[in-house]
């Protein structure tokens, strides 16, 4: 069990490098706030892969679980070389609540222990569905990083179901060298650095509200109380 970790400022934002398939000792250690860079292999799966791993029951193609557990949910900004092989030049990473209640039964068909996207997920779904799996969830840095992490892109290894899905949906296999940087959004114990945050921040409206002076318009019905709030 990891450290406790109640406040933002318990949170040590340490460098970390992954190489897939990632170790369960490797996800044990991994931290809220963990700064994480991944050299190896990844695929792209996203709501047209799960829908014909999960909806459809098939299995991931190929020796794709036994090249790695580190799933992106992105799309793709792909071309197509001369000799008719891919380029991946950049990526753009989709919000991961979209994919809701199917993470659990994705976990089990795909063999993932690592998912990358967009924004998060609740606490409570890292509970439910992550760490009954062993699983963590990294999330990208901002907006706009597209290209940066497709310089670290090597190589496309495989494509499957590309004429079925298209370039967005399609499974893209892609060799990485030190992909990142990711933060550690959700750890191994269901914990959500967006949710540590959101609570920090709460609690310190709640100070800076008990210190405002009285509301000038009033009668209007401004009111100091977060709940009962009316804009003008």
């Amino acid at each position: 069990m990891t450290a406790a970790v109640e406040r933002l400022d318990d949170v040590t934002m340490d460098e970390v490098h992954l190489t897939t398939p990632v170790s369960d000792e490797d996800i044990a250690r991994l931290k809220l706030g963990d700064v994480v860079y991944v050299s190896g292999v990844l695929y792209t799966a996203r709501e047209g892969v799960y829908r014909k791993v999960v909806g459809e029951g098939r299995g991931l193609p190929g020796t794709v679980a036994q090249l790695t557990n580190v799933n992106f949910h992105c799309s793709p900004a792909a071309t197509v070389k001369p000799d008719g092989s891919y380029a991946v030049e950049a990526v753009t990473a989709t919000a991961s609540f979209r994919f809701g209640k199917s993470m659990s039964r994705w976990f089990e068909r795909s063999g993932a222990r690592v998912i990358v996207g967009k924004a998060g997920l609740t606490e409570t779904a890292y509970r439910e569905w992550f760490v009954p799996h062993g699983a963590v969830y990294l999330t990208t840095v901002g907006y706009g990083l597209g290209a940066t992490y497709g310089r670290s892109i090597s190589r496309v290894l495989e494509v499957h179901w590309l004429r079925e899905l298209g370039i967005a949906q399609a499974l893209w296999v892609l060799e990485v060298d030190r992909i990142g940087p990711f933060l550690v959004e959700g750890d191994r114990e269901g914990r959500s650095l967006f949710a540590l945050a959101n609570r920090e921040v709460n609690r310190r409206l709640v100070e800076v509200y008990q210190e405002l002076p009285p509301p000038a318009l009033s009668r209007f019905g401004e009111t100091l109380s977060r709940q009962d709030e009316v804009v003008l």
